[in-house]
């Protein structure tokens, strides 16, 4: 082990058997994830309570909302890929989101005609633009510390997704509670705080990313286009964006549309890429991805009510009374991340026991069993609301027994997913398919406000009649998640063997030409297409 480190250029060592590099990244991602769940925990409530939306224009809003934070990162792996790397695009998203969680910070007096509203538009835009840089580019620097066969990098990847959910844990019990009991700008100035942090961690631990996230070409990026440093343009242009994003965060519709039409472009682009400059045991896993890619929306289209439907259903029809005491509304958003948190470890060790042996689902089964869980979740919330009588409180147990399944749902999917995405990429297109990757999860967090919308009639706060359309429309995409999972679970043997696992290697020179040169040139150099895999 310590050898395989040495060869790969790691003098620093390990801890607990990883580079240390993963454990800044952890902790700068977990404060990251710390002020995104805090201020989502909150933000359907803010919506509705504050700025005076109804439920469905408050559920369209949070979808295009998070559904544009999930597509960003398309553009911003891509310039990492290309120009920034991914450490400087990481350090840059970070500065910008640390100002977008202060500005939500700033409430003004509440209602759609006050002029405050302009600040918390301004505010989404911050953070959506800062998470395009962040969020894809981080999760690659990750990846880049390990050699692509490396069997410990699905570990590295749950130990990194458990930062994640340990920041969410905290930062919806903090800033929910501070903005449920003492004001919005309470919560939303602790999520700042915590964005602050983890700018902090990932300036000081530069050092222990052993220079693998840094730009392709430092001398290109030096040089000035129309007198200004091609950085600081590109820096520029990220804040110019700023003003886009303001107008789309308030046209939901618009959104929509562009997602349908950027993201067929998006997966035609990529299977373009895969069809004309890559051999065919590349291409097929190209084919892999992108039907790994496909199935997002599904999954996060039903996990994202959490923070929308099953938010606003919590508030209104539980029985939060534990003890004597009202659990705030916004504490059940951290029910997934405890979750995480203690069964985490137990899903890296159940994968790699099973490795072992060899009876491990394939990535496309895990894929299956996840959109299989999401979906009987929400049936057994269902049928323990009409077993109890709709017209008494929903136990709070249900709705924990909801996220319980959604989170084992989504340990199958998340992480493995994640891995997936950079195990099976080539070098070369690492950035742009963890952009796909994200704006395939945009889809589902779009899909999520447009459910989200149809559970709640206008100004309809309670009433049987109310949550009854909550059921009836979750009893509807329960059993859809349910028979699409089945069928992904009945596929996933041939989608397996388009992976091509065996011939997986860590020797990318014919790669490394093909990123760099077009065909022509490669052929030129003596290297083909189909190299490293033998046709």
């Amino acid at each position: 082990m310590a050898s395989q480190y040495a060869e790969s250029g790691d003098a620093r060592g390990t801890f607990l058997g990883h580079p240390k590099g993963l454990f800044v990244l952890f902790f700068a991602e977990m404060w990251e994830r710390f002020s995104y769940y805090g201020m989502r925990a909150l933000l359907i409530f803010y919506l509705t309570k504050h700025w005076l939306f109804s439920d469905g224009r408050a559920s369209l809003i949070y979808g295009a909302y998070t559904s544009l934070v999930y597509i960003t990162p398309v553009l911003g792996g891509w310039l990492a890929d290309r120009y920034l790397g991914q450490r400087k695009a990481v350090l840059f998203g970070a500065v910008v989101l640390t100002l977008g969680h202060f500005l939500m910070a700033f409430e003004g007096s509440g209602g759609q005609g006050d002029p405050a509203i302009n600040i918390f538009w301004l505010a989404l835009s911050f953070i959506i633009v800062g998470s395009g840089f962040l969020k894809g580019n981080i999760s690659v620097i990750v990846g880049k510390l390990y050699p692509l066969t490396d069997v410990r990098r699905d570990g590295a990847y749950t130990i990194f997704y458990m930062g994640i959910n340990l920041g969410s844990f905290f930062g919806v019990l903090i800033a929910g509670y501070l903005g449920e009991t003492y004001g919005w700008s309470y919560g939303f100035g602790a999520a700042g705080v915590g964005m602050l942090l983890g700018l902090i961690v990932f300036i000081i631990g530069k050092p222990l990313l052993m220079g693998r996230a840094e730009p392709p070409s430092p001398e290109l990026l030096a040089k000035p286009v129309a007198g200004i440093r091609l950085e600081w343009l590109l820096y520029a242009v990220g804040l110019a964006s700023i003003g886009v994003l303001w107008v789309l965060v308030q046209a939901q519709e618009l959104v929509g549309w562009m997602l349908l039409v950027s993201g067929a472009i998006l997966l035609a682009y990529i299977a373009w890429i895969a069809v004309t400059k890559l051999g065919k045991h590349e291409r097929d896993r190209i084919l892999v991805i992108i039907f790994l890619l496909l199935l997002q929306p599904v999954f996060w289209g039903l996990f994202e009510q959490a923070g929308a439907s099953v938010n606003l259903f919590t508030d209104r029809h539980v029985d939060r009374m534990f003890l004597g005491w009202e659990v705030p509304t916004t504490w059940f958003q951290s029910v997934n991340a405890a979750f995480i948190i203690l069964l985490g470890p137990l899903f890296a060790w159940l994968w790699t026991s099973l490795g072992r042996r060899g009876l491990e689902p394939s990535t496309p089964a895990k894929f299956g069993l996840a959109i299989v869980q999401v979906g009987l979740g929400f049936l057994l919330l269902v049928w323990g609301t009409q077993a109890a009588g709709v017209d008494t409180a929903t136990s709070m147990w249900l709705i924990i027994l909801l996220y319980l399944l959604h989170t084992t749902g989504e340990l199958c999917l998340s992480p493995v997913g994640l891995s997936a995405m950079n195990r099976l990429a080539p070098w070369h297109m690492a950035g742009l398919i963890m952009g796909a990757w994200f704006f395939a999860t945009a889809g589902g967090n779009f899909v999520a406000g447009q459910l989200s919308a149809m559970t709640g009639a206008e100004n309809a706060e309670s009433g049987e009649a109310a949550k009854e359309l909550f059921l009836d429309v979750w009893t509807a995409v329960g059993w859809t998640a349910m028979l699409i999972g089945v069928a992904v679970l009945v596929v996933s043997p041939f989608v397996k063997k388009l992976m091509h696992l065996d011939t997986l290697r860590d020797d990318n020179v014919g790669d490394d030409l093909l990123g760099k040169a077009e065909a022509g040139e490669a052929e030129a150099a003596g290297i083909r297409p189909a190299m490293k895999q033998q046709d």
